[in-house]
């Protein structure tokens, strides 16, 4: 069972989990391989490192989720930028502060979803007819970390949300293209 199934505009429920969870206080370092294929058929794939060195509250995420609601994309940007980075995204030699880290048990481990205040990457960007950049001001990544073997995952890595007509968490994603986590893997 896939965590999401990313469309250019896709509903995202479990990007900032409501339910109740008892929180890890220590932190993660989580590997795993990013997959993409383009719409030419040309396939991509780079090492992905999620440092978390510490997990948000239930406060941290009771703001967030009020800053969504009350400003979509820019009310969680300007949220996030008053907050220190509590670790990183690295994909391949790029890294990406994290500014938001919330973990949820799972049947099958745990499901951690990543937020960065910035994007992480444009995908297609320098492609000719590209889409405006403008207000995909978020990364997000969702890593489903298996109690044993490998999990899987994806990112978002250029992302505008808000909270949808049924309370649900909406998110557009800059580039039609899926990035999945695959091997993914606590250290």
């Amino acid at each position: 069972m896939s965590i999401l199934s990313f469309d250019h505009t896709h509903s995202l429920s479990a990007l900032f989990c409501l339910a109740l969870a008892v929180q890890a206080p220590a932190g993660a370092t989580i590997t795993a391989t990013a997959r993409v294929k383009g719409a030419g058929g040309v396939e991509a794939s780079a090492p992905v490192t999620v440092t978390i060195d510490r997990f948000s509250s239930d406060a941290e995420r009771t703001a967030i989720m009020d800053a969504l609601k009350r400003g979509g994309t820019g009310g969680v940007k300007t949220l996030l930028a008053t907050r220190d980075r509590i670790g990183s995204v690295q994909i391949g030699s790029s890294t990406t502060p994290v500014k938001y880290a919330y973990g949820t048990p799972t049947a099958d481990g745990r499901l951690i979803t990543v937020v960065t205040g910035s994007p992480i990457a444009f995908i297609g960007a320098a492609a000719p007819g590209a889409g405006d950049k403008t207000g995909f001001d978020l990364g997000l990544v969702l890593l489903e970390v298996a109690t044993s073997g490998s999990g899987k995952g994806e990112i978002v890595p250029a992302a505008k949300v808000k909270i949808g007509e049924k309370g649900e968490i909406v998110t557009d994603d800059y580039s039609s293209e899926v990035v999945h986590l695959v091997n993914v893997m606590k250290k």
